[in-house]
């Protein structure tokens, strides 16, 4: 059996760079931005996943939205880039347990085995039609950022595949 829970809520930051600039952010998070494909880097609370040769996901607490996006638009002021705050269109998701990867599998094409899709991985894919962002952080741990209009779907079909919703 997982466990379904809503993840606790984050500020989320799409960040459109050339590696030329990679430093200037990481300068600002704190830690390297994740430069391998589809991996995760991270320090305390906040994370960039590795969407795309020139995209990422940065996730951070709530409080720090309006610093930490003013720290990463002045570190790269000299450079091109885009930087755009998405905390309001998204939201995440946490699924956790033993049986983990058999739930997702109700609706995700990927081989999700640990050999497959081991910890610190993360992608851009579908779940039952719906593009989400996974990411795993934990062995036993899915983390899924999905667009807030489809969440209650996501938790539907999360729960026919066996997830317990908490």
């Amino acid at each position: 059996m997982a466990d379904l829970t809503a993840a606790l809520p984050s500020a989320r930051f799409i960040l459109r760079a050339g590696p030329d600039i990679a430093a200037a952010a990481g300068a600002a998070l704190g830690f390297s931005l994740p430069q391998d494909a589809c991996r995760a880097a991270g320090g305390d609370d906040r994370h960039a996943l590795w969407l795309g040769p020139d995209e990422w996901l940065i996730l951070a607490p709530t409080g720090e939205a309006e610093t930490l996006f003013a720290a990463l638009d002045g570190a790269m002021a000299e450079c091109p880039h885009a930087l755009v705050d998405v905390s309001a269109r998204q939201v995440a998701l946490r699924l956790d347990g033993p049986d983990v990867e058999t739930v997702l599998t109700v609706g995700c094409p990927l081989d999700l085995d640990i050999a497959a899709f081991p910890v610190g991985m993360c992608t851009r894919t579908v779940l039952a039609k719906i593009e989400i962002v996974l990411w795993r952080p934990g062995e036993t741990t899915f983390h899924i950022e999905v667009w807030r209009s489809f969440a209650a779907y996501v938790q539907g079909i999360l729960a026919v595949g066996g997830a317990v919703v908490v």
